[in-house]
């Protein structure tokens, strides 16, 4: 384990344009928990007939807008989320000139909280939400403090989450700039992500880069295409590692 930070360590220091792609395992030492593990948030099972992909849907928001906010604000907004080692130290990296880019899966803002200023998230995120009519935005607690379904209350229109649910596309130009910044990586830090959610999984075919570094408790299907494979947790890792490009 010593060895394999002491080489991300050397990557690090060598890179110099280093981009970060991250899912929802960048998020647990938050205390968010994971969305495909054994315990995730989309393996339980709700009081009725549908599944927790069914209950963040489109569709699900249309007919049951109450049903789907209950969930909704049960299982996906975390207003007590603080970042953690990982959020800190990207952001580090991107303040010593190192890293581009943060490329997101996850809705729930830390990389921002912590210091990265440009960071994709394909998903969305809690923390933006807006009327479908007048397009005024609110922030999470507004969503949260509302019964039921969120009102506008400047014109009365429903409020939704700016997050990307089943059903629905990623937005294009958020597609674009992250195409853009893996493209140009000399380094691609893959993170905390089972990489089995599409299209976001497919960025990684972008990078023509020196350095493919994953780091992943469990397996997936980038393996063997890593130069570098750490199996550990992700906080503690980046945390060491940049800790010793400052030594």
């Amino acid at each position: 384990m010593e060895n394999r930070i002491l080489k991300l360590t050397e990557i690090l220091n060598e890179s110099e344009n280093i981009v970060f792609f991250g899912g929802a395992g960048v998020s647990t030492a938050s205390n968010i928990p994971d969305f495909r593990s054994s315990t995730g948030i989309f393996s339980k099972k709700l009081n009725r007939n549908i599944s927790p992909e069914q209950a963040v849907s489109h569709s699900f928001l249309i007919q049951h807008p109450d049903e789907f906010y209950d969930f909704y604000k049960k299982n996906l907004i975390y207003p007590d989320a603080k970042p953690n080692d990982c959020h800190y130290a990207l952001a580090k990296l991107e303040e010593m000139g190192k890293l581009k880019a943060v490329v997101t899966q996850n809705i729930d803002g830390l990389h921002q909280m912590a210091g990265s200023k440009v960071v994709y998230e394909l998903h969305g995120s809690v923390h933006r939400n807006y009327c479908q009519n007048c397009y005024k935005k609110f922030d999470a607690s507004y969503v949260l403090e509302a019964e039921g379904e969120p009102i506008c209350d400047a014109c009365g229109g429903k409020v939704r989450p700016d997050v990307v649910l089943y059903e629905e596309g990623l937005d294009q130009n958020v597609i674009n700039n992250a195409i853009n910044a893996i493209s140009a990586a000399d380094t691609l830090i893959v993170g905390g992500t089972s990489l089995v959610v599409y299209p976001a999984a497919g960025l990684l075919y972008y990078f023509r880069g020196k350095n493919l570094v994953l780091i992943n408790k469990s397996a997936t299907s980038a393996d063997n295409s890593a130069d570098l494979l750490i199996q550990d947790d992700i906080a503690s890792v980046m945390k060491l590692a940049v800790e010793a490009m400052e030594e």
